[in-house]
């Protein structure tokens, strides 16, 4: 049941992370010409697509917080871990309470076993090109819904709100009834409405609030998220050029067959640092284990 909710969260999530290129166009600062409106429109889309492509390179230290019930002051369960992009995957080491590994032997294991998978993603060969290929098509279909919400919702203008030094934008959006799904994951723009917040000089989108307006079905229909299933996002620059997620909040329910479920979780992103590319992370893996690195005494 987790995994299909996450993976439902994502086409959702992916969904509204772009919801700013869905906005009718006459909404958007109207001191701009048409032809400023859609450059202004292609940089966040633009922004949003690196974005994705930032999450391969840089590693994070996620905590995810599960409760009971959204409203429960103090979690039941805290998970704590050191994510690091893997080529075709992502790895998450298990931290301690302080983010600190709890065990010298049990972190150097998973940093052995993450080397492992960091030597296979940085290999030649029929697997990989498949993985790779199989990644590149996941890729292209994330792209895919990021250029659909042009057509996808219809956004209006409510105000502009400070958060810290930085003015943002703030967009209520709405399902386009003219929009025809292609796909099952554009399919559920008709089902969800929210808010966004953009930071117009930045062109990127800063915090997003999504409620679920209809239920939706998922594995073949034999499970359902239901209306009033809520999300929020909250996203800061971490580069320049590059804004991640700093906070993400999930309260859903729903049933999977006949049984119900419920998933309440926080997490929050923190310690980004780039990596690099499987080759790159590769030799900063074998650092960290005090391993001489190959590929660095290669003339």
């Amino acid at each position: 049941m987790r995994a299909r909710t996450s993976s439902l969260l994502v086409i959702i999530l992916l969904c509204c992370s772009a919801h700013v290129a869905a906005q009718d166009l006459s909404q958007i600062q109207p001191q701009l010409t048409e032809a400023e409106k859609r450059a202004f429109l292609d940089r966040v889309i633009a922004s949003q697509k690196n974005d994705e492509q930032a999450l391969d390179v840089y590693e994070r230290i996620e905590r995810v917080e599960v409760r009971k019930n959204p409203n429960d002051p103090q979690p039941h369960e805290i998970r704590i871990s050191r994510v690091v992009p893997a080529g075709t995957g992502i790895d998450h080491i298990p931290l301690g309470p302080d983010a600190k590994p709890a065990d010298a032997a049990s972190y150097r294991a998973e940093l052995e076993k993450l080397e492992r998978a960091l030597v296979w993603s940085s290999s030649t060969g029929r697997a990989q090109r498949d993985a790779y290929e199989k990644a590149a098509k996941k890729q292209k279909e994330r792209s895919d819904i990021l250029d659909s919400t042009r057509t996808g919702f219809l956004f209006t203008f409510v105000a502009r709100e400070l958060r810290a030094d930085r003015t943002l934008a703030k967009y209520r959006l709405e399902p386009n009834p003219a929009f025809k799904p292609t796909s099952r994951a554009t399919s559920v723009f008709s089902k969800v409405r929210g808010f966004a917040w953009i930071d117009e000089d930045a062109g990127q989108i800063a915090r997003v609030e999504v409620e679920v307006i209809e239920d939706i079905s998922f594995g073949l229909f034999l499970g359902k998220i239901y209306r009033g299933s809520r999300f929020m996002q909250e996203r800061y620059e971490v580069t320049p050029d590059i804004w991640l997620a700093s906070f993400l909040q999930y309260d859903f329910d729903g049933r999977k067959f006949f049984l119900p479920f419920s998933v309440h979780e926080r997490t929050f992103y923190s310690n980004y640092r780039r990596i690099g590319p499987p080759r790159e992370a590769l030799a900063v893996i074998r650092a960290e284990l005090g391993k001489p690195d190959p590929a660095a005494a290669d003339p």
